[in-house]
C-alpha cells in the first residue's frame, strides 16, 4: 500500500506544505486584522503565549523528527557494511572448501554480490522489480546452502567448512537485517502531526500580527522556507535510495573486484 510521505514526491510534499503555510499565515493575518478591534489586551496576551507554546512544541518536534530520521539513515548505512564484510568473509571461506564445491560457491556468491549491488541502486517505490530482486537473491541463498551441504558430505572439519558454514549464516543473518533496516522509517503520524503542527504555528503567527495591526514581518516567511527545507531533508534521510542524501553503497561494490580484501579467512 502506498505512503503518502514515502512513496510520493518529497519535492511535491514539500512545495503543498510551503504552500499551505503561507495561506494559513494569510488567513490568520486578515482574521486577526478582522477581529483586532474585538480583542481586548489580555486577549492578544494570550495569543502570544499560545503562539510561543506552539513554536515550542514545533522545534521540539522538528528535532525529534530530524533525530529520528538521521538514526534510521546510520541504522541502514551500517546495515550495508555489515553485509559487505559478511560476504566478503564467506567469499573467502569458500577458497578453503573441497575444490569442486568451492569453485560453484564463489561463482554463487559472485552472482550474489551482482544481486545486492543492483538492489541496491533500485529504489523502494519501484515494489514488483525489488520483489524481483528478494526472490533472486533468496534462490541463490538456496544455492549456496545445498552447496554447504555438498561440502559438509565431503569434508565436516570445522577448520574448513565449519568456518563456511558460520560466515554463511552470518551472511543470511546480514541480509535479514539490512532488509528490514530499509523498511523502517520515520512513522507517517508523526510527519502528519509535525505538518499540523506547522500550519497551526503560521496560522496563530498570522492572527496574532493582525491581532497587533501588523503584517506577518519578513522573517516569519524566511522561517517557513527554513521549516519546510528541513522537512525535505527529513524526508529524503528517509528515503534510503532515492533523493539527494544517499547511503554509500562502495563496501559493497568493491566486493565485485576479484582481489578487493586483503582479510585472511
Amino acid at each position: 500500500m502506498d505512503e503518502i510521505m514515502y512513496d510520493h514526491n518529497s519535492v511535491l510534499i514539500c512545495l503543498i506544505l510551503l504552500v499551505t503555510m503561507v495561506a494559513g499565515l494569510e488567513i490568520g493575518f486578515r482574521g486577526g486584522s478582522k477581529w483586532r478591534e474585538r480583542i481586548g489586551d489580555g486577549q492578544r496576551t494570550q495569543l502570544n503565549a499560545v503562539q510561543g507554546s506552539l513554536l515550542g512544541m514545533l522545534a521540539l518536534l522538528l528535532g525529534f523528527t530530524f533525530s529520528l530520521a538521521l538514526q534510521r539513515f546510520d541504522d541502514r548505512s551500517k546495515a550495508v557494511v555489515d553485509e559487505a564484510n559478511a560476504i566478503g568473509t564467506a567469499l573467502l571461506r569458500a577458497s578453503v572448501l573441497d575444490a569442486t564445491v568451492s569453485t560453484e560457491a564463489t561463482a554463487s556468491l559472485r552472482a550474489y554480490i551482482d544481486l545486492r549491488v543492483h538492489s541496491a541502486g533500485v529504489s523502494l517505490d519501484y515494489h514488483d522489480e525489488r520483489d524481483d530482486l528478494l526472490v533472486r537473491s533468496e534462490q541463490v541463498q538456496a544455492e549456496l546452502w545445498s552447496q554447504v551441504q555438498r561440502a559438509l558430505q565431503i569434508d565436516d572439519r570445522p577448520a574448513t567448512t565449519g568456518l563456511y558454514l558460520q560466515a554463511l549464516n552470518d551472511m543470511f543473518d546480514a541480509y535479514g537485517r539490512r532488509d528490514a533496516a530499509l523498511s523502517r522509517h520515520v512513522p507517517e503520524a508523526v510527519l502528519f502531526l509535525l505538518f499540523l503542527t506547522f500550519v497551526m504555528v503560521s496560522t496563530i503567527v498570522g492572527i496574532t500580527s493582525g491581532a497587533h495591526g501588523g503584517r506577518p514581518p519578513k522573517s516569519m516567511i524566511a522561517m517557513v522556507t527554513l521549516i519546510v527545507m528541513l522537512v525535505f531533508i527529513i524526508i529524503d534521510l528517509d528515503r534510503p535510495r532515492r533523493g539527494i542524501i544517499e547511503i554509500d553503497q562502495s563496501s559493497l561494490i568493491k566486493l565485485q573486484q576479484p582481489a578487493s580484501s586483503g582479510r585472511t579467512p
